[in-house]
């Protein structure tokens, strides 16, 4: 019998946590009763006493499993750890608050059976908010032009993943590892496929994401997989330079030919100033960004630092 196991990242989902691993145990036991399964919850620290469901709910089921964090380790490195640490012939990520169905389950392993060592699920539509879909959507296409990897719009991450795409992840050593990138890059040779849903709202609770873990995700995208950044720099730099000279010239020209009336004062310096030194704070802040990706591969910690596990 085939172990299908279930990731479930967490961080503060007390009301969601019980609800969620029923749901896929009753899916399972419905509609794949030839499969066995293993839940791991993989749980970012808490506030609201999330941990607290969870060692109950291991308690009461030995094939629902648990890491505990020694603190929240980000949107990132979590899910990516959380999916290494599963057993079984395949391993299903899934979030907490129902945004992903659970009723694409079935679908997910029947793709898998035909041979798709990793399924996709990609969102079509969301109910979520109309504006920040819009923006995920403009995000997802900017990353996809500009990147030598082929990007997935709207993969968050949602999906199956064959034992031995699971066991490539481990060995790639990887200390800031991007999913999405990592699925981009190597699917393709894992005959991959993609399954459409609908994002549903959040079940209950409220999301954990704001802007600096948006943005965090996304700089990392930016500086794993483009060059962008730093070509823009020297190109635009390149430009503003010539600009620059050219102003400079004209300048000269017209002072030179109406020596005693022509006047622009100090207009074309403040202007030139303000601009360039609005550039170069901007691209050193972008280099910034490569800089700190670079940093923490060198620095190299774990990816997480693990507590306790439980029923492992």
């Amino acid at each position: 019998m085939k172990t299908v196991s279930f990731m479930i990242p967490t961080f503060n989902e007390r009301e969601n946590i019980g609800p969620i691993t029923k749901a896929i145990i009753e899916e399972v036991s419905t509609n794949l009763p030839d499969y066995d399964y293993e839940i791991v919850v993989f749980e970012n620290w808490w506030t609201d006493g999330t941990r607290d469901v969870i060692r109950s709910l291991c308690a009461q089921n030995p094939k629902i499993k648990a890491v505990l964090n020694v603190t929240n380790f980000g949107q990132v490195n979590s899910p990516f750890h959380g999916i290494c640490q599963t057993t079984g012939d395949c391993t299903i990520s899934i979030v907490a608050d129902f945004q992903e169905p659970v009723s694409l389950i079935p679908t997910l392993v029947h793709k898998w059976e035909e041979g798709h060592k990793v399924v996709l699920g990609v969102k079509s539509s969301s109910k979520e908010n109309g504006f920040i879909y819009f923006l995920r959507t403009c995000y997802y296409k900017l990353i996809r032009n500009m990147s030598s990897v082929k990007m997935i719009e709207h993969f968050s991450g949602y999906g199956l993943y064959d034992k031995t795409f699971v066991q490539l992840m481990r060995e790639l050593d990887d200390p800031i590892p991007f999913l999405r990138g990592i699925v981009a890059e190597y699917g393709e040779g894992f005959n991959m496929i993609e399954v459409e849903y609908e994002q549903e709202k959040r079940r209950s609770g409220k999301s954990s994401n704001n802007f600096y873990s948006l943005y965090d995700a996304a700089m990392l995208s930016f500086t794993s997989y483009t060059k962008v950044g730093l070509r823009l720099a020297t190109l635009i730099g390149f430009v503003a330079g010539i600009i620059s000279f050219i102003v400079a010239i004209v300048y000269l020209v017209l002072k030179l030919k109406y020596w005693n009336t022509f006047s622009a004062g100090y207009a074309p310096m403040t202007i030139g100033i303000f601009l360039l030194g609005s550039l170069q704070l901007f691209f050193i802040g972008f280099l910034g960004e490569y800089v700190l990706n670079i940093n923490a591969r060198v620095i190299h910690r774990p990816v997480v630092v693990e507590e306790e596990r439980i029923n492992f």
